[in-house]
């Protein structure tokens, strides 16, 4: 399913269970795309102790082409925007280098005990720069 080796780039083939009843998929399952898409970059983050949670403050996603059964899509996940306290993800999607989808998403960066707006720490912030549009 992923045989790229660039940490930002995953290859999915659309299966029949996110196919609607229009043979197109499911609008909902280009999020679950993007965020199975983040959460395979995300992995690849430095390690941290007292990491900080992080948690979605924005989606926004915007159609183009819609994919098919068996199509094979390529996400790529950029950063868009690193704030104090946040993190500004896009995810493109794309079949055969047409744009299908783009989804925005962005993170805030949270203490995991009180819920409060925490900012983000150096190491993260350092390895997120090499992937800044």
């Amino acid at each position: 399913m992923d045989d790229v080796e660039r940490v930002e780039v995953t290859d999915i083939r659309v299966p029949y269970r996110d196919i609607d009843m229009n043979g197109q998929l499911h609008n909902s399952a280009y999020l679950a795309y993007a965020e199975s898409a983040l959460s395979h970059f995300w992995r690849y983050r430095p390690p941290l102790e007292d990491e900080p949670h992080f948690q979605a403050s924005k989606i926004e996603i915007r159609l183009h082409e819609p994919l098919h059964l068996d199509d094979t899509a390529r996400l790529t996940v950029t950063i868009d925007k690193i704030g104090g306290k946040s993190i500004g993800f896009n995810v493109a999607i794309e079949k055969d280098n047409v744009l299908s989808a783009e989804v925005e998403m962005v993170w805030a960066s949270t203490d995991p005990e009180t819920g409060d707006p925490v900012g983000l720490p150096e190491d993260i912030r350092d390895w997120l720069y090499g992937y800044l549009k």
